[in-house]
């Protein structure tokens, strides 16, 4: 397997200089980025920057209700940079299951998913907490989503810092995706689940902050990294990948993350 990285956790030093923070990660020991924003340059941009970086463009973020005004033409930019995969990073809270909107959501993504194919992409979902309710059948939401959407239009991109606040086993969870699963997150934290969780993913909240939960680079939290590290290679993936969405400790983004890939030099993946 691969190690990647997810630029989101450095996202205001992408903003400031895009191409020197590609380096900065390249220069870590990251083999990959996966993208959540082009910081207004252009997609043959950011492909060169990505080349100049000597750094890998594995995948993207893109907000499902960015993509489907547009499907054709965002797929065939990300292909243009090179990626080889996208990923549906989050469903705002209408666009969920049990919502009226939801089944329109599942055609979209089907339609997403093909145009995808049709282009040599592989479409992914990215989970967050809340998909690990359960149905009216006893089923998360999240198996329900993979159940009623052939693997062949989506695939998974496992969180394994949600699965576990979700409640699951991370390593578990992504061996149930066996076959499924080419590209894992791994993200480590401390604290439980709380209220305001939401807030240090930029997503508003009017709960009162609280310390009960904090994301950590990996190796400084909960998480048995060399465990789902183990898992993800059962599951047949070709990359990992180190995110954090805020620092944490008093380090700045950039610190978290070569304290992330300090830690992983002694993981065997």
């Amino acid at each position: 397997m691969k190690l990647g990285f997810q630029l989101y956790s450095v996202r205001d030093d992408m903003e400031k200089d895009f191409l020197g923070t590609l380096k900065k990660v390249k220069a870590m020991g990251f083999e990959g980025g996966e993208m959540a924003g082009w910081y207004g340059h252009s997609a043959k941009e950011v492909k060169a920057m990505f080349e100049e970086a000597d750094l890998i463009p594995i995948s993207a973020h893109v907000a499902y209700q960015d993509l489907m005004p547009n499907i054709e033409g965002l797929v065939k930019d990300y292909k243009e940079i090179g990626c080889k995969y996208i990923v549906i990073p989050y469903l705002p809270e209408d666009l969920r299951y049990g919502k009226e909107k939801y089944p329109e959501v599942v055609e979209g993504i089907k339609k997403i998913g093909q145009v995808c194919k049709e282009n040599g992409i592989t479409l992914l979902y990215h989970n967050h907490d809340f998909e690990f309710e359960k149905d009216e059948n006893g089923e998360y939401v999240l198996d329900a989503l993979y159940n009623e959407i052939s693997a062949d239009l989506l695939q998974t991109e496992i969180d394994t810092c949600w699965v576990n606040v979700g409640g699951e086993n991370p390593s578990d969870y992504v061996r149930k995706y066996t076959g499924r699963a080419p590209v894992v997150h791994l993200k480590d934290f401390v604290g439980s689940k709380s209220k305001n969780m939401y807030k240090l993913i930029g997503i508003e909240s009017n709960e009162e902050q609280s310390n009960t939960f904090e994301f950590r680079p990996l190796g400084y939290g909960v998480q048995k990294i060399q465990d789902i590290v183990d898992a993800a290679k059962d599951a047949g993936a070709g990359w990992i990948i180190a995110e954090q969405d805020n620092p944490s400790m008093g380090k700045t983004p950039l610190e978290c993350a070569q304290m992330a890939i300090d830690y992983m030099k002694n993981i065997n993946y």
